[in-house]
Protein backbone atom coordinates (compact mmCIF):
# COMPACT_ATOMS: atom_id res chain seq x y z
CA UNK A 1 0.00 0.00 0.00
CA UNK A 2 1.74 3.72 -1.34
CA UNK A 3 1.40 6.51 0.98
CA UNK A 4 3.15 10.08 1.21
CA UNK A 5 3.93 12.46 4.17
CA UNK A 6 3.79 15.78 3.29
CA UNK A 7 3.60 18.95 6.10
CA UNK A 8 2.14 16.65 8.51
CA UNK A 9 -0.63 15.10 6.19
CA UNK A 10 0.04 11.62 5.88
CA UNK A 11 -1.88 9.86 2.65
CA UNK A 12 -2.29 5.96 2.43
CA UNK A 13 -3.30 5.15 -1.37
CA UNK A 14 -6.08 2.10 -1.05
CA UNK A 15 -6.41 0.35 -3.94
CA UNK A 16 -8.63 -2.92 -5.58
CA UNK A 17 -11.20 -4.21 -3.14
CA UNK A 18 -11.62 -3.77 0.79
CA UNK A 19 -13.94 -7.08 2.20
CA UNK A 20 -13.99 -9.31 4.73
CA UNK A 21 -11.33 -11.74 2.67
CA UNK A 22 -8.56 -9.01 3.14
CA UNK A 23 -10.29 -6.07 6.05
CA UNK A 24 -7.51 -7.49 8.57
CA UNK A 25 -4.61 -7.19 6.29
CA UNK A 26 -5.27 -4.04 5.14
CA UNK A 27 -6.19 -2.90 8.56
CA UNK A 28 -2.97 -3.88 9.78
CA UNK A 29 -1.01 -2.09 6.80
CA UNK A 30 -2.52 1.37 7.88
CA UNK A 31 -1.43 0.86 10.97
CA UNK A 32 1.91 0.31 10.11
CA UNK A 33 2.03 2.97 8.07
CA UNK A 34 0.48 5.32 10.75
CA UNK A 35 2.77 4.26 13.21
CA UNK A 36 5.94 4.82 11.10
CA UNK A 37 5.22 8.37 10.18
CA UNK A 38 4.24 11.04 12.62
CA UNK A 39 1.24 12.96 11.40
CA UNK A 40 -1.38 15.57 12.66
CA UNK A 41 -4.02 14.69 9.75
CA UNK A 42 -4.80 11.26 7.51
CA UNK A 43 -6.59 11.10 4.41
CA UNK A 44 -7.71 7.79 2.79
CA UNK A 45 -7.13 8.39 -1.29
CA UNK A 46 -9.46 5.96 -2.72
CA UNK A 47 -8.37 6.59 -6.21
CA UNK A 48 -7.58 3.18 -7.28
CA UNK A 49 -10.26 1.82 -4.94
CA UNK A 50 -12.93 -0.24 -6.49
CA UNK A 51 -15.35 -1.76 -4.03
CA UNK A 52 -15.51 -1.42 0.00
CA UNK A 53 -17.81 -4.00 1.85
CA UNK A 54 -19.19 -3.12 5.86
CA UNK A 55 -15.79 -4.90 7.23
CA UNK A 56 -14.07 -2.15 5.24
CA UNK A 57 -16.07 0.67 6.57
CA UNK A 58 -15.48 -0.37 9.59
CA UNK A 59 -11.91 0.18 9.27
CA UNK A 60 -12.75 3.69 7.98
CA UNK A 61 -14.95 4.00 11.28
CA UNK A 62 -12.27 2.60 13.59
CA UNK A 63 -9.86 4.97 11.96
CA UNK A 64 -11.94 8.42 12.23
CA UNK A 65 -12.51 7.51 15.98
CA UNK A 66 -8.62 7.56 16.54
CA UNK A 67 -7.63 9.88 14.28
CA UNK A 68 -8.38 14.01 15.49
CA UNK A 69 -7.95 14.87 11.57
CA UNK A 70 -9.46 12.52 9.42
CA UNK A 71 -10.83 12.58 5.94
CA UNK A 72 -11.47 10.13 2.47
CA UNK A 73 -11.15 11.45 -0.98
CA UNK A 74 -11.43 11.03 -4.66
CA UNK A 75 -14.01 8.13 -4.25
CA UNK A 76 -15.45 6.78 -7.30
CA UNK A 77 -19.29 7.52 -7.85
CA UNK A 78 -19.60 3.85 -6.59
CA UNK A 79 -17.74 3.82 -3.60
CA UNK A 80 -19.20 6.97 -2.52
CA UNK A 81 -22.62 5.93 -3.05
CA UNK A 82 -21.64 3.20 -0.44
CA UNK A 83 -20.55 5.43 1.76
CA UNK A 84 -23.58 8.11 1.06
CA UNK A 85 -26.05 5.17 1.69
CA UNK A 86 -24.46 4.00 4.96
CA UNK A 87 -24.47 7.52 6.19
CA UNK A 88 -20.56 7.55 6.50
CA UNK A 89 -20.59 11.04 4.29
CA UNK A 90 -22.72 12.56 7.40
CA UNK A 91 -19.97 11.82 9.74
CA UNK A 92 -16.90 12.10 8.13
CA UNK A 93 -15.14 14.36 5.13
CA UNK A 94 -15.83 12.12 1.96
CA UNK A 95 -15.05 13.93 -1.89
CA UNK A 96 -16.15 12.12 -4.41
CA UNK A 97 -13.60 11.94 -7.79
CA UNK A 98 -14.48 14.41 -10.35
CA UNK A 99 -14.31 14.23 -13.88
CA UNK A 100 -11.77 16.19 -15.70
CA UNK A 101 -12.81 18.72 -18.36
CA UNK A 102 -10.99 21.25 -20.61
CA UNK A 103 -11.92 25.00 -21.42
CA UNK A 104 -9.98 24.77 -24.25
CA UNK A 105 -12.01 27.37 -26.50
CA UNK A 106 -14.53 27.32 -24.82
CA UNK A 107 -16.93 30.71 -24.96
CA UNK A 108 -16.95 32.84 -21.73
CA UNK A 109 -20.56 33.49 -21.37
CA UNK A 110 -21.18 35.61 -17.82
CA UNK A 111 -19.09 36.40 -15.20
CA UNK A 112 -19.65 37.13 -11.63
CA UNK A 113 -17.84 37.80 -8.16
CA UNK A 114 -17.19 33.72 -7.25
CA UNK A 115 -16.77 32.59 -10.82
CA UNK A 116 -16.67 32.48 -14.83
CA UNK A 117 -19.29 30.68 -16.77
CA UNK A 118 -17.97 28.76 -20.08
CA UNK A 119 -20.02 27.42 -22.66
CA UNK A 120 -18.45 24.09 -23.78
CA UNK A 121 -21.02 22.95 -25.94
CA UNK A 122 -24.39 23.52 -27.05
CA UNK A 123 -25.41 21.43 -24.69
CA UNK A 124 -23.78 22.38 -21.67
CA UNK A 125 -22.41 25.45 -19.89
CA UNK A 126 -19.83 25.25 -16.54
CA UNK A 127 -19.51 27.73 -13.67
CA UNK A 128 -15.76 27.58 -12.80
CA UNK A 129 -15.04 28.83 -9.61
CA UNK A 130 -11.99 31.46 -8.56
CA UNK A 131 -12.47 29.74 -5.36
CA UNK A 132 -9.95 26.54 -5.64
CA UNK A 133 -11.59 24.66 -2.68
CA UNK A 134 -14.96 26.17 -3.55
CA UNK A 135 -17.12 22.87 -1.93
CA UNK A 136 -18.71 25.16 -0.32
CA UNK A 137 -19.64 28.08 -2.78
CA UNK A 138 -21.12 25.16 -4.79
CA UNK A 139 -23.33 23.33 -2.09
CA UNK A 140 -24.33 26.89 -1.23
CA UNK A 141 -25.43 27.84 -4.78
CA UNK A 142 -27.11 24.86 -5.31
CA UNK A 143 -28.57 24.85 -2.82
CA UNK A 144 -30.08 28.40 -3.70
CA UNK A 145 -31.00 27.48 -7.05
CA UNK A 146 -32.99 24.65 -5.57
CA UNK A 147 -35.17 27.00 -3.41
CA UNK A 148 -35.78 29.55 -6.37
CA UNK A 149 -36.78 26.15 -8.75
CA UNK A 150 -38.81 25.18 -6.18
CA UNK A 151 -40.82 28.50 -5.99
CA UNK A 152 -41.71 28.40 -9.61
CA UNK A 153 -38.19 30.42 -10.64
CA UNK A 154 -37.45 29.04 -14.30
CA UNK A 155 -33.63 27.94 -13.41
CA UNK A 156 -30.89 26.09 -15.14
CA UNK A 157 -30.13 22.93 -12.92
CA UNK A 158 -26.64 21.80 -12.05
CA UNK A 159 -26.52 18.02 -12.52
CA UNK A 160 -22.46 17.22 -12.23
CA UNK A 161 -19.27 18.74 -10.13
CA UNK A 162 -16.17 18.73 -12.27
CA UNK A 163 -12.61 19.10 -12.09
CA UNK A 164 -11.24 22.47 -13.74
CA UNK A 165 -7.54 22.26 -13.75
CA UNK A 166 -6.46 22.81 -10.08
CA UNK A 167 -10.22 24.39 -8.99
CA UNK A 168 -14.01 22.68 -9.41
CA UNK A 169 -16.85 23.67 -11.82
CA UNK A 170 -20.56 22.98 -11.76
CA UNK A 171 -22.09 21.36 -15.40
CA UNK A 172 -25.76 22.83 -16.15
CA UNK A 173 -27.70 21.64 -19.12
CA UNK A 174 -28.80 24.25 -21.31
CA UNK A 175 -29.82 22.76 -24.74
CA UNK A 176 -28.81 25.74 -27.22
CA UNK A 177 -29.53 28.47 -25.00
CA UNK A 178 -28.29 31.74 -25.81
CA UNK A 179 -27.86 34.96 -23.33
CA UNK A 180 -30.18 37.92 -23.83
CA UNK A 181 -26.78 39.83 -24.23
CA UNK A 182 -25.80 37.74 -27.19
CA UNK A 183 -29.50 37.78 -28.74
CA UNK A 184 -30.23 41.42 -28.18
CA UNK A 185 -26.40 42.36 -29.68
CA UNK A 186 -28.00 40.02 -32.92
CA UNK A 187 -31.60 41.36 -33.45
CA UNK A 188 -31.71 44.84 -32.40
CA UNK A 189 -34.68 45.04 -34.33
CA UNK A 190 -36.34 42.35 -31.48
CA UNK A 191 -35.18 44.81 -28.24
CA UNK A 192 -38.59 45.42 -26.95
CA UNK A 193 -39.40 41.80 -27.22
CA UNK A 194 -36.16 40.61 -25.66
CA UNK A 195 -36.64 43.00 -22.62
CA UNK A 196 -40.18 42.48 -21.82
CA UNK A 197 -39.28 38.59 -21.31
CA UNK A 198 -36.36 39.96 -19.23
CA UNK A 199 -38.20 42.26 -16.99
CA UNK A 200 -41.29 40.00 -16.80
CA UNK A 201 -39.09 37.27 -15.73
CA UNK A 202 -37.67 39.65 -13.30
CA UNK A 203 -41.19 41.04 -11.66
CA UNK A 204 -42.15 37.43 -11.02
CA UNK A 205 -38.61 36.72 -9.10
CA UNK A 206 -39.67 39.96 -7.04
CA UNK A 207 -43.22 38.60 -6.71
CA UNK A 208 -42.09 35.62 -4.77
CA UNK A 209 -41.63 35.29 -1.86
CA UNK A 210 -39.01 33.47 0.57
CA UNK A 211 -39.12 31.65 3.66
CA UNK A 212 -37.70 33.53 6.17
CA UNK A 213 -33.83 32.66 6.63
CA UNK A 214 -33.65 30.70 3.10
CA UNK A 215 -31.94 33.38 1.93
CA UNK A 216 -29.26 35.89 2.26
CA UNK A 217 -31.03 39.39 3.75
CA UNK A 218 -29.37 42.32 0.92
CA UNK A 219 -30.77 45.01 3.22
CA UNK A 220 -28.33 44.01 6.08
CA UNK A 221 -25.24 44.00 3.79
CA UNK A 222 -26.32 47.41 1.88
CA UNK A 223 -26.28 48.81 6.03
CA UNK A 224 -23.17 47.56 6.33
CA UNK A 225 -22.11 49.22 2.88
CA UNK A 226 -23.39 52.67 4.03
CA UNK A 227 -21.71 52.38 7.01
CA UNK A 228 -18.09 51.90 5.73
CA UNK A 229 -18.81 54.56 3.14
CA UNK A 230 -19.68 56.77 5.84
CA UNK A 231 -16.69 57.48 7.06
CA UNK A 232 -15.24 58.60 3.79
CA UNK A 233 -18.23 60.85 2.59
CA UNK A 234 -18.47 64.36 4.07
CA UNK A 235 -20.52 64.13 7.50
CA UNK A 236 -24.44 65.62 6.13
CA UNK A 237 -23.99 63.23 3.64
CA UNK A 238 -22.77 59.91 5.28
CA UNK A 239 -25.25 60.08 8.11
CA UNK A 240 -28.22 60.78 5.56
CA UNK A 241 -26.59 57.95 3.30
CA UNK A 242 -27.02 55.75 6.26
CA UNK A 243 -30.54 56.68 7.41
CA UNK A 244 -32.19 56.19 4.31
CA UNK A 245 -30.80 52.51 3.79
CA UNK A 246 -31.43 52.29 7.48
CA UNK A 247 -35.55 53.13 6.66
CA UNK A 248 -35.58 50.19 4.02
CA UNK A 249 -38.12 48.30 5.33
CA UNK A 250 -37.13 44.21 5.81
CA UNK A 251 -38.37 42.01 3.05
CA UNK A 252 -38.61 38.35 2.12
CA UNK A 253 -39.36 39.22 -1.69
CA UNK A 254 -36.55 37.31 -3.49
CA UNK A 255 -33.90 38.89 -5.67
CA UNK A 256 -31.46 37.54 -7.78
CA UNK A 257 -28.49 40.30 -6.77
CA UNK A 258 -26.70 40.14 -10.44
CA UNK A 259 -29.47 40.57 -12.74
CA UNK A 260 -28.16 41.20 -15.97
CA UNK A 261 -28.40 40.14 -20.18
CA UNK A 262 -25.87 37.14 -19.66
CA UNK A 263 -27.41 36.05 -16.39
CA UNK A 264 -30.95 35.51 -18.31
CA UNK A 265 -30.89 32.85 -20.96
CA UNK A 266 -33.34 32.17 -23.79
CA UNK A 267 -34.21 28.44 -24.48
CA UNK A 268 -37.00 26.82 -26.32
CA UNK A 269 -38.52 30.20 -26.63
CA UNK A 270 -38.23 30.54 -22.78
CA UNK A 271 -36.30 32.41 -20.11
CA UNK A 272 -34.53 31.02 -17.72
CA UNK A 273 -31.43 32.16 -14.74
CA UNK A 274 -28.10 31.14 -14.37
CA UNK A 275 -25.51 32.40 -11.57
CA UNK A 276 -27.67 31.27 -8.91
CA UNK A 277 -25.09 32.45 -5.93
CA UNK A 278 -25.60 35.99 -5.43
CA UNK A 279 -29.83 35.21 -4.48
CA UNK A 280 -31.14 36.77 -1.65
CA UNK A 281 -33.92 38.43 -0.67
CA UNK A 282 -34.83 42.39 0.00
CA UNK A 283 -36.25 45.68 -1.48
CA UNK A 284 -36.13 45.56 -5.28
CA UNK A 285 -34.36 49.13 -5.14
CA UNK A 286 -31.10 47.04 -3.65
CA UNK A 287 -31.66 44.80 -7.36
CA UNK A 288 -31.82 48.04 -9.81
CA UNK A 289 -29.10 49.30 -7.83
CA UNK A 290 -27.03 46.03 -9.05
CA UNK A 291 -28.09 46.45 -12.03
CA UNK A 292 -27.68 49.82 -12.76
CA UNK A 293 -23.68 49.23 -12.18
CA UNK A 294 -24.14 46.10 -14.53
CA UNK A 295 -25.30 48.21 -17.47
CA UNK A 296 -23.29 51.87 -16.57
CA UNK A 297 -21.95 52.10 -12.90
CA UNK A 298 -19.01 50.12 -13.59
CA UNK A 299 -18.14 51.75 -17.11
CA UNK A 300 -18.99 55.31 -15.55
CA UNK A 301 -15.71 56.49 -16.45
CA UNK A 302 -14.38 54.09 -19.23
CA UNK A 303 -17.13 52.98 -21.53
CA UNK A 304 -14.83 49.44 -22.82
CA UNK A 305 -16.13 48.11 -19.50
CA UNK A 306 -19.87 47.56 -20.90
CA UNK A 307 -17.84 45.62 -23.91
CA UNK A 308 -15.83 43.34 -21.83
CA UNK A 309 -18.22 42.73 -19.04
CA UNK A 310 -21.84 42.35 -21.04
CA UNK A 311 -20.73 41.47 -24.67
CA UNK A 312 -22.66 44.45 -25.88
CA UNK A 313 -21.37 48.60 -26.70
CA UNK A 314 -22.16 51.03 -24.22
CA UNK A 315 -24.82 52.75 -25.80
CA UNK A 316 -26.85 49.42 -25.83
CA UNK A 317 -26.07 48.63 -22.45
CA UNK A 318 -27.45 52.15 -21.41
CA UNK A 319 -30.91 52.22 -23.60
CA UNK A 320 -30.82 48.38 -22.18
CA UNK A 321 -31.30 50.28 -18.51
CA UNK A 322 -33.42 52.95 -19.48
CA UNK A 323 -36.03 50.88 -20.96
CA UNK A 324 -35.71 48.11 -18.68
CA UNK A 325 -36.38 50.29 -15.80
CA UNK A 326 -39.24 51.86 -17.76
CA UNK A 327 -40.66 48.58 -18.38
CA UNK A 328 -40.22 47.99 -14.54
CA UNK A 329 -41.96 51.11 -12.77
CA UNK A 330 -44.61 50.67 -15.64
CA UNK A 331 -44.45 54.49 -16.73
CA UNK A 332 -42.23 56.86 -19.06
CA UNK A 333 -42.64 59.68 -16.77
CA UNK A 334 -39.63 61.76 -16.90
CA UNK A 335 -39.89 62.47 -13.43
CA UNK A 336 -40.74 59.12 -12.11
CA UNK A 337 -38.49 57.80 -14.36
CA UNK A 338 -35.71 59.81 -12.64
CA UNK A 339 -36.69 59.77 -8.87
CA UNK A 340 -36.67 55.53 -9.65
CA UNK A 341 -33.12 55.94 -11.41
CA UNK A 342 -31.65 58.34 -8.61
CA UNK A 343 -32.87 55.61 -5.74
CA UNK A 344 -31.00 53.13 -8.05
CA UNK A 345 -27.91 54.66 -8.34
CA UNK A 346 -27.43 55.91 -5.28
CA UNK A 347 -27.49 51.93 -4.06
CA UNK A 348 -25.00 51.76 -7.21
CA UNK A 349 -22.58 54.23 -6.31
CA UNK A 350 -22.66 53.43 -2.76
CA UNK A 351 -21.08 49.71 -3.45
CA UNK A 352 -18.89 50.84 -6.18
CA UNK A 353 -17.10 53.65 -3.28
CA UNK A 354 -16.51 51.30 -1.32
CA UNK A 355 -15.10 48.46 -3.76
CA UNK A 356 -12.68 50.69 -4.98
CA UNK A 357 -11.62 51.76 -1.42
CA UNK A 358 -10.98 48.39 -0.35
CA UNK A 359 -9.13 47.47 -3.30
CA UNK A 360 -6.48 49.74 -2.21
CA UNK A 361 -8.23 52.68 -4.58
CA UNK A 362 -6.96 55.66 -1.89
CA UNK A 363 -3.11 54.51 -2.99
CA UNK A 364 -4.02 54.17 -6.42
CA UNK A 365 -4.03 57.31 -8.93
CA UNK A 366 -5.94 55.93 -11.14
CA UNK A 367 -8.63 54.59 -9.16
CA UNK A 368 -8.82 57.65 -6.68
CA UNK A 369 -10.01 59.27 -9.59
CA UNK A 370 -13.03 56.70 -9.77
CA UNK A 371 -13.36 56.95 -5.74
CA UNK A 372 -14.27 60.81 -6.19
CA UNK A 373 -16.25 60.44 -8.90
CA UNK A 374 -18.64 58.10 -7.15
CA UNK A 375 -18.58 60.36 -3.94
CA UNK A 376 -19.58 63.16 -6.11
CA UNK A 377 -22.53 61.64 -7.28
CA UNK A 378 -23.11 60.51 -3.97
CA UNK A 379 -23.36 63.96 -2.58
CA UNK A 380 -25.67 65.08 -5.50
CA UNK A 381 -27.70 62.24 -5.14
CA UNK A 382 -28.39 62.09 -1.47
CA UNK A 383 -28.99 65.63 -1.47
CA UNK A 384 -32.61 64.90 -3.63
CA UNK A 385 -33.38 62.02 -2.04
CA UNK A 386 -35.98 61.21 1.11
CA UNK A 387 -36.36 57.69 0.64
CA UNK A 388 -34.99 54.65 -1.26
CA UNK A 389 -38.28 53.22 -1.39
Amino acid sequence: MDSKNENGTLTVFLDGRIDSSNADAKEKEISDIRSANAHETLVLDADDLEYISSAGLRIVLRLKKSEQNFSVINASSDVYEIFEMTGFTEMIDIKKAYRRISLDGAEVIGQGANGKVYRINDDTIVKVYLNPDSFGDIKRERDLAKKAFVLGIPTAISYDIVRVGEGYGTVFECLNAKSLAKLVLAEPDKLDYYLDLYVDLLKKIHGTEVKEGDMPDMRETAVKWAEFDKDYLPEKTGEKLLSLVKAVPKSNRMMHGDYHLKNVMMQDGEVLLIDMDTLCVGNPVFELGSMFNAYEGFSSLDYSVSASFLGIPHELAVKVWEKSLIKYIGTSDKEKFTEAENRAKIIGFMRLLRRSIRRGGLNDETMKKEIDFYKEQLVSLVAKVDSLV
